[in-house]
């Protein structure tokens, strides 16, 4: 993601610095005239950047609604929904800037909006100053792109917190998160920072997305507590097909994520879809076969789980090797955040940290070796198609590549080591991070006055939710709905269970459960 359409000295006239000149700078964002503008790779960036937002909207929203219990799917949704649009309003506040703009430090940019609130600032042309990265489209168009990919890097921390975050306290973890860790990872590492001199290859966020999400996603999962028991025990998906709904639009909307990261309508964008596609097929056979292998049996839930790993490990390396290198980043990403979900997790020491959807295993674990992969599989000729003067990687003779890699990762890690608990502690002094206990028994009704599916008949919602809150057995309701199969009226079975449920359920759920 930090390629420029041409090299600065071609485009500056043989200028060279580290920073690009404050006159061409002065007459880029003064500039009313187009002739810098490529249409072509301005629209295809636009629509990576669209397809890219798809991924969230609907596509996260319908993935995590569909992946929870029935009675979770709509703060789970909301979760994701809230997230966007707090993200689009921090970004081009002040987050843009910190990212992406003018060094402040050797991990941030300086905090403003020159490029995104002002009407010169978005007309002119797309410059990132402390990486000297020019592209042929809009600073408008840039900062739109690179909003998309921080709004989904908040988004997954999300998979982790589902079923018992309260929402007050997810409303001030966004935009904390986004300032604190994400911006500091992206400048870092894309911006100009300390990693980008030193020549990290992240080709689309393997590190700076789904290595950070993942970490703070476990660290916070272990700060708010796990789910009630029962939730835990019991917590079948509540609508698989809507699920897979989300993760085929997370597939293919991975197309302008790892396609867009080459700011160019060009063959290195190819390259990049054709390698992203190649590696999650890899990933996700690769995990089926380990399920059939271990289970005795393919889970199409698993599957997804493999297909999300394959689509994180290929991230940074997408343009950069070589469709066989594709293909050994998938089978890796296949079979080891296969075993750390599978096996390592449900060990003793771990497994009372309730990572709902498994985000570590597959964006922190996933991204982990990806960003390695690439420093081992990288080639010179990906690299010098993305303009980097990086010879490769080791399969090149560059072993350093690989030390590079992993000190990113390291201090990517550790951030979100250090910064999560700090925020989530902040957060605590204010507002409660989990729900209390009742509404955790109830979930949406009880969150959001909503339920998710209305598939009620006269007082039938009342029932529903008053047997949540009372715990009836399960058993219970069998024999109810036998006896409803049977002949006996169902109004008579919902008289019965009201009562049964009106003289067990606690007087503050029965006033929750009022529509």
């Amino acid at each position: 993601m930090f390629a420029p359409l041409s090299n600065i000295r071609q485009q500056t006239g043989g200028k060279e610095g580290k920073h690009v000149t404050d006159d061409y700078m002065a007459a880029q964002w003064n500039s009313t005239s187009n002739e810098w503008l490529d249409t072509g790779s301005n629209a295809w960036q636009m629509t990576a950047a669209t397809v890219v937002g798809m991924q969230s909207v609907p596509g996260l929203v319908i993935f995590y609604a569909g992946v929870v219990k029935k009675k979770w799917a709509v703060n789970a949704s909301f979760m994701v929904f809230y997230a966007f649009a707090a993200v689009m309003l921090c970004w081009v506040c002040w987050a843009y800037e910190m990212s992406f703009g003018e060094q402040w430090s050797p991990f941030l940019g300086k905090p403003g909006a020159v490029h995104t609130l002002t009407i010169l600032g978005e007309l002119s042309q797309a410059i990132i100053p402390t990486a000297n990265i020019i592209a042929a489209f809009p600073m408008s168009t840039m900062v739109y792109f690179q909003f998309v990919f921080a709004a989904i890097s908040v988004i997954l921390v999300a998979g982790a917190f589902l079923s018992r975050m309260n929402f007050a306290a997810w409303i001030l973890f966004v935009p904390l998160w986004l300032t604190f860790s994400y911006s500091v990872s992206a400048f870092s590492i894309w911006g100009g920072g300390w990693l980008f001199q030193m020549g990290v290859l992240d080709y689309a966020g393997g590190y700076v997305i789904h290595l950070g999400a993942g970490v703070a996603a476990y660290i916070g999962a272990w700060m708010i507590g796990p789910r009630l028991k029962q939730d835990r025990e019991d917590f079948e998906p509540n609508n698989i097909p809507l699920m897979m709904a989300g993760a085929g639009m997370l597939w293919l909307g991975w197309n302008g994520f790892n396609g867009g990261a080459s700011f160019a309508a060009g063959a290195d964008a190819s390259v990049a879809v054709l390698n992203t596609n190649i590696c999650t097929a890899a990933s996700l056979l690769t995990w089926m076969f380990m399920d059939i292998i271990y289970f005795k049996k393919p889970s199409i839930i698993g599957a997804c789980q493999g297909m999300i790993t394959g689509l994180v490990a290929i991230t940074p390396g997408a343009g950069l090797v070589a469709g066989w290198g594709a293909i050994c980043m998938g089978i890796i990403s296949g079979v080891i955040p296969w075993i750390s979900m599978n096996i390592v997790a449900k060990t003793k020491m771990l497994k009372h940290i309730d990572d709902v959807l498994g985000v570590v295993h597959t964006h922190a674990v996933a991204g982990f070796l990806g960003g390695l992969c690439t420093g081992i599989f990288a080639t010179v000729e990906g690299c010098e198609a993305f303009a980097l003067t990086n010879p490769g990687g080791a399969i090149a003779g560059n072993w350093y590549q690989v030390y590079v890699q992993f000190v990113a990762a390291l201090f990517v890690i550790a951030l979100n080591i250090v910064i999560t608990p700090i925020i989530l502690l902040m957060i605590s002094f204010v507002v409660p991070l989990r729900m209390n206990e009742e509404d955790l028994i109830i979930g949406d009704a009880a969150c959001h006055g909503e339920d998710a599916y209305a598939f009620y008949h006269d007082g039938a919602k009342e029932i529903d939710l008053a047997r949540t809150a009372s715990g009836v057995s399960m058993l219970a309701m069998q024999q109810n709905a036998l006896r409803a199969a049977s002949g006996v009226s169902m109004v008579a079975v919902q008289q019965e269970a009201l009562a049964n449920a009106s003289a067990s359920a606690p007087e503050t759920a029965a006033v929750k459960a009022t529509p």
